[in-house]
């Protein structure tokens, strides 16, 4: 009887071994998508899948998931580290009545979207929704077309998100929209983008931190750049250099009605925007800091009211 039982366990441990070796083989490090694939398959090279949601649970974590061919490869939510590359094809997303990708992982994990074109179909919900992660990069992608926020981030562990070289256009809500908790900074990163033709291009909101450079915020119907707080709590500031904001209802404003916002402006060119160049809220909710090297004309309101030199060279 005892050998039996023994019997019994080693061939229970046996089976528990290679069950967990095949969970195991089947997360590749690198896996596959094709306009032609199937999500049966197991997304490797010669059998990719066909959507990004197929081919995330048979990649591991810290691992990529890469086009193959043109595709649209459908909205996907990513709960742990990995990048979705489309580089080298036409890679999309068309999230028609939902949101593209909604981020939800650890306060330690990484995510990386690159070379992707993200299509809200005009009744889309969000581009990009963060609801937590340690650091997401976007590079070189396109958003468009959503009713709501191009990215919109609420995470409250201090994300860093970094845009790089990439365009959110004509979309209802802002280009970017980002809010964190009093107790948890969001930093976020702008250079080479375009943030243009939505309702505010970047809307920074309590706790959070943008340094914007090289980029554009074009004809947007609220503000081109716009440090706010309306929702109470800790401030929002926004340093812009080398930019052009053009072409706005607002060009820049900072202040809500809670708290000291704070939007830092060298070197911009500030013009054509139908109302005010420059707005500083009153009551102490908001200042505009200048290095006085900015081109602001050609707006409603020129010249900068009521902004604080601090600069060049400080």
């Amino acid at each position: 009887m005892n050998t039996f039982r023994f019997t019994i366990k080693v061939l229970a441990i046996a089976i528990f071994t290679v069950a967990f070796a095949s969970i195991t083989q089947a997360q590749a490090s690198r896996t596959w998508v094709s306009g032609v694939g199937d999500d049966a398959n197991p997304c490797s090279r010669t059998a990719p899948c066909k959507t990004w949601a197929g081919a995330i649970s048979k990649t591991a974590n810290c691992g990529e998931i890469d086009a193959l061919d043109p595709g649209g490869f459908g909205a996907v939510t990513i709960t742990k580290s990995i990048t979705l590359d489309g580089t080298g094809t036409f890679a999309s997303i068309l999230a028609s009545l939902t949101t593209g990708i909604i981020i939800n992982a650890t306060a330690t994990d990484v995510i990386t979207i690159r070379g992707l074109s993200i299509n809200g179909f005009c009744n889309g919900i969000q581009g990009i929704n963060i609801l937590q992660a340690k650091t997401v990069n976007v590079e070189d992608c396109v958003i468009f077309r959503f009713s709501g926020n191009g990215i919109t981030s609420t995470d409250n562990n201090g994300l860093k998100l970094n845009v790089r070289n990439s365009v959110i256009r004509d979309n209802g809500g802002d280009g970017i929209n980002a809010v964190a908790a009093v107790a948890g900074l969001a930093r976020i990163t702008l250079l080479s983008c375009g943030l243009n033709g939505n309702a505010n291009g970047i809307h920074a909101r309590s706790g959070v931190v943008v340094s914007a450079t090289d980029s554009t915020f074009a004809g947007n119907s609220a503000a081109g750049v716009f440090a706010d707080n309306t929702v109470g709590g800790s401030f929002a500031v926004i340093r812009v250099q080398r930019s052009q904001i053009t072409s706005n209802a607002t060009g820049v404003q900072a202040g809500g009605t809670a708290a000291a916002n704070v939007v830092e402006i060298s070197q911009n060119i500030i013009s054509f925007n139908t109302g005010n160049g420059v707005l500083v809220a009153g009551g102490g909710a908001g200042s505009v800091e200048t290095f006085t090297n900015n081109d602001i004309q050609g707006n409603g309101t020129n010249g900068c009211p009521g902004c604080t030199p601090s600069g060049p060279g400080q």
